[in-house]
């Protein structure tokens, strides 16, 4: 316990350790808050579900914070229902029991800029008689602008803009763009700003038939993270591609260089043929291609996450380091405290882990906390590869998806910013600590 209040009072000379262990706390803070907030299995059905969850967000849009550094302010997302507002609907029966059903749906527009689209979804409640809607819009200065009258049925969604009636009667304009002007045939389109409203009037043939609305106006921005090309809020592969990247770097290089420095131990003790077998391995694997390997096993076995560690493990085992921590348990192996402990008759296993493995265990750790970023940034570059965990939302599937449907060509950069900004935090986060661990534990940098 001293000796870690002692390393800990080291590290905070080190303004480089301070700012790693800061980054590396907001990580695990982070880390806790996605696990606690979205479940394993929620952040998995969000991740997965697409467009028939993320309905209500618009596709390939930037985040809000966006419009602090915009001149002209982007559209957010506004969603009302007449199930959430009950207020907003007006239900008139009348003497056969049929019901007039009025709804408003008000809200304001402030912004500068057309939204991306404009959508009504119904939820009718009938046995035979569809319910029957006529929608119509009102400008801020009370003019109304017919858009349409249908039968309603369940799952139906009108959308603004593909409706070509609509279009004609906004002279050629598209709906989100005209509904939005005082006059569509105008060369300068600029939004009208102030309160817009759709009403929607209702008729339902049946004795419990019901309808609700719900309005969506897709906008230009939307959440703190921004949407992908299948309205997915990004802010859930961002909170969690924290946790799963540390996760998988730290038990990579935790397995990988306990279990090397271990069979390097056991190949010095017993030395002989076990010795020459451990350094035959090790110089076998040592040129086989060690990211070709990974790319065949996720494109004909599995991409999972814990297959990819596995191999990552059982590849670097026998490394380059395997040599190094050799060279160093030779020497300790003849150290006088080796041979008092052979002659009191302590038992190989018991020389292995309480005298030999322990000398290395400062040299040990600024290795291990160094070789983190290595294998976070590489589950993060097979997931780029397209060779990542199809299930998980990581930050490395992020950058996939964003290489694979334009995002730089199309100007959306946040797209790939976002998860690439983590990666290099990261990164730079276990460096500064590995290297002020280095210069404490390595006598040759003390000092420096």
């Amino acid at each position: 316990m001293k000796s870690l209040q002692r390393t800990f009072r080291e590290l905070l000379r080190y303004p480089s350790a301070v700012l790693g262990l800061t980054i590396i706390g907001g990580f695990l803070i982070l880390s806790i808050y996605a696990i606690i907030t979205i479940p394993y299995s929620e952040a998995i059905r969000l991740w997965r579900g697409g467009e028939g969850i993320w309905y209500q967000n618009p596709k390939m849009v930037a985040p809000e914070w966006s419009n602090l550094f915009r001149a002209k302010k982007l559209p957010k997302t506004i969603h009302l229902s007449t199930l959430k507002d009950p207020d907003s609907k007006v239900v008139t029966l009348d003497s056969q029991g049929n019901k007039k059903i009025e709804m408003t749906l008000a809200f304001e527009y402030p912004y500068d800029a057309f939204p991306q689209e404009l959508t009504l979804f119904f939820s009718p409640t009938y046995a035979e008689k569809k319910p029957h809607a006529l929608v119509s819009w009102v400008m801020p200065d009370g003019t109304p602008v017919r858009v349409a009258d249908f039968s309603t049925e369940k799952g139906l969604a009108y959308y603004f803009s593909q409706d070509t009636k609509l279009q004609r009667r906004l002279k050629g304009v598209f709906a989100n763009v005209g509904l939005f002007l005082s006059d569509p045939a105008s060369e300068v389109q600029v939004p009208v700003k102030g309160s817009y409203q759709v009403k929607i009037t209702a008729y339902t043939f049946e004795k419990d038939a019901d309808l609700d609305a719900e309005f969506v106006l897709y906008g230009l921005v939307d959440g703190w993270a921004g949407t992908d090309h299948l309205r997915r809020d990004l802010g859930v592969a961002l909170l969690w591609g924290a946790p799963i990247a540390l996760s998988f770097g730290l038990i990579a290089a935790l397995g990988t260089t306990i279990t090397t420095m271990v069979i390097a131990a056991f190949g010095v003790w017993f030395g002989g043929w076990v010795d020459e077998l451990i350094q035959r391995i090790t110089e076998v694997n040592m040129v086989l291609p060690f990211l070709p390997i990974l790319i065949m096993v996720g494109a004909f076995y599995s991409r999972s996450l814990w297959v990819i560690l596995a191999v990552t493990v059982l590849l670097s085992i026998f490394g380059a380091s395997i040599k190094a921590y050799r060279s160093t348990f030779l020497q300790i192996k003849e150290s006088p405290y080796i041979e008092a402990a052979r002659a009191y008759g302590a038992g190989s296993g018991r020389i292995i882990f309480n005298y030999l493995t322990p000398r290395l265990i400062p040299l040990l750790i600024p290795g291990l906390v160094a070789a983190i970023p290595g294998y976070v940034f590489l589950e993060a570059g097979l997931a780029v590869l397209g060779l990542g965990d199809p299930i998980l939302p990581t930050w490395g599937k992020i950058i996939n998806d964003a290489q694979a449907n334009g995002a730089l060509y199309k100007g959306l950069y946040y797209w790939v910013l976002e998860p690439a900004a983590l990666l290099m935090l990261a990164g730079l986060a276990f460096a500064f600590l590995g290297f002020s661990l280095d210069r404490i534990f390595n006598p040759r940098l003390r000092g420096m």
